[in-house]
């Protein structure tokens, strides 16, 4: 789904609601709406209780990281018809709809930046892998679907052949980025790209500067690169498991 499409998804759900019990008449069929909008807004964004215990994550990040990470509040998003393709034949997998990406067989432009802990991460520390390069948004329910895909994928490929690694391309704040890859346990970087309209899980911003330079126009972006850093393929929107280790074992 593209960002225009999201964000006006997400600022129509509170508004909606409010419709539904003022365009009521009558306490007590404004109590029963009241408690039906909050049954189905329970439903479609489930709380997520913070961790009993603190996890690997948690133990190796500054204290302040972990307490902004949980002020956050970040769930697990979701819509109709999401998570369904990463289980079919990599024959399922669509075109690309943005028009900008970058072209196959060409060098993936270098980057730094830093991950939510402040180790700067450059893509060219990867030279001689095949790399699995994703550009997420930690409020998109395409980017929640893959993860648990993703993790599953990274732990059962060879690390010293190939490598992922994750940019946030909204403009999301460290302890955003930091609360979904925790989440989720995602053992690979997640990194943060700043722009000039920084947003989080609850309040959407704007491309950076390399997400802007890899194109990207939805969420997820996908490109895997080959071990001498050109890109091998590219695309957006959710992909076949399948399809993903295919290219990258061949590329590897």
């Amino acid at each position: 789904m593209d960002r225009a499409a999201l964000l006006e998804q997400r600022r129509r759900r509170k508004p909606l609601a409010q419709r539904i019990v003022w365009g009521s008449s009558g306490g007590v069929i404004v109590v029963i709406a009241m408690i039906v909008i909050a049954l189905v807004e329970h439903r479609a964004s489930p709380a997520v209780a913070p961790p009993a215990a603190p996890s690997a994550a948690d133990r190796d990040a500054p204290a302040a990281l972990v307490a902004a990470a949980n002020a956050v509040g970040f769930h697990p998003t979701t819509e109709p018809g999401v998570g369904e393709i990463e289980s079919r034949p990599a024959s399922a997998a669509g075109s690309p709809t943005s028009t900008v990406l970058l072209p196959v067989g060409s060098t993936a432009p270098n980057f730094t930046l830093k991950t939510p802990q402040g180790q700067s991460i450059s893509l060219s520390d990867y030279r001689g892998k095949a790399v699995l390069l994703e550009f997420f948004a930690t409020w998109c329910p395409h980017c929640n679907a893959e993860a648990p895909h993703l993790r599953r994928l990274y732990s059962a490929l060879p690390k010293s052949k190939i490598a992922f690694v994750s940019v946030n391309a909204d403009g999301e704040s460290a302890p955003s980025v930091f609360a979904f890859h925790r989440y989720y346990g995602l053992a690979y970087p997640a990194l943060v790209d700043p722009s000039s309209h920084p947003g989080s899980f609850d309040n959407p911003g704007t491309a950076g500067t390399v997400s802007s330079q890899y194109g990207v126009e939805s969420f997820p972006t996908f490109y895997v690169l080959s071990p001498k850093g050109r890109i091998v393929w590219r695309s957006d929107g959710e992909q076949p498991d399948a399809l993903l280790r295919q290219l990258l074992e061949r590329s590897a």
